[in-house]
């Protein structure tokens, strides 16, 4: 197993972008034996941070090395600001096409990994599962899996949110216009996944399938429902399921296995 920090430079963010990486070790006579993972070439897994976060939160907070070991994934985990991984129009916060071209064609290029669209998927927790799926569904050619748990579905609610509010907890409402735009219009949006979901469906192009989980305690339940919801009425390739746990890394570990388990043996 090799675990290597990573900063390469990345156009969409005019800067360097970072990543931690776990790949696993083919030559482990352990792992190879009765492990039908190992049977086939190393697969590719982004998994995206929650807002505040960075590269180092899926790396020391939840089981990924033993993601990378058990499946025989290339386990890949960027930073990628607190901006919901959209791109605005300003240079250097391309964060949807960081990951999406930048990050993907690095992987590509350095480590011949990610090379088809059956050998990767993304994912994410809070904001990150907000992120998996708009990058997924915005690159629905590069990914052909994406995993959601916990999704800030918060697009849903973006348009009740007044001038007036100075602080939600979470951030201001500068923060919303700056990361969303027109707050208004928002939800019909491209930053909505439903929109991204119902054009690539327009267009012919195969979505990518998903797994979405949420904790029923979760804050967060009732906007996952709603995107459920949508998935179902679309008869969209997907699996939802929910079960006692609220926002942390208690429910989104186990969920995260249960995840990986339905992106590889769909």
């Amino acid at each position: 197993m090799s675990t290597l920090f990573v900063k390469f430079r990345s156009q969409a963010l005019a800067s360097n972008g970072e990543f931690y990486i776990h790949l696993p070790d083919k030559e482990i006579p352990f792992f190879l034996k009765d492990n039908p993972y190992y049977q086939r070439k190393t697969k590719t897994l982004i998994l995206l941070h929650g807002y505040s976060g960075d590269c180092t939160d899926w790396l020391y907070s939840s089981a990924a090395l033993d993601f990378s070991l058990k499946y025989n994934l290339a386990i890949v985990m960027p930073t990628g600001g607190v901006g919901f991984y959209l791109d605005k129009k300003a240079t250097g916060h391309q964060y949807c096409k960081f990951i999406g071209e930048d990050l993907v064609k690095y992987l590509r290029d350095t480590f011949n990994i990610a090379l088809d669209r059956e050998d990767t998927y993304i994912g994410g927790l809070s904001m990150g599962g907000f992120g998996a799926l708009h990058t997924g569904l915005t690159y629905p050619e590069t990914f052909g899996g994406i995993m959601a748990l916990s999704s800030a579905l918060i697009v849903y609610g973006l348009k009740d949110m007044s001038p007036k509010m100075k602080d939600n907890g979470m951030a201001n409402y500068e923060y919303y216009v700056d990361t969303f735009g027109d707050l208004s219009k928002a939800e019909k949006s491209d930053h909505n996944p439903e929109v991204l979901y119902k054009r690539n469906k327009k267009k012919n192009i195969t979505n990518p399938k998903i797994y979405m989980a949420c904790g029923t305690e979760d804050f967060l339940i009732e906007p996952n429902h709603k995107l459920r919801d949508f998935f179902k009425k679309q008869k969209a390739d997907f699996f939802y399921e929910e079960g006692p746990g609220i926002h942390n890394w208690d429910f989104w570990t186990p969920y995260a296995y249960k995840g990986i388990e339905y992106l590889l043996n769909k």
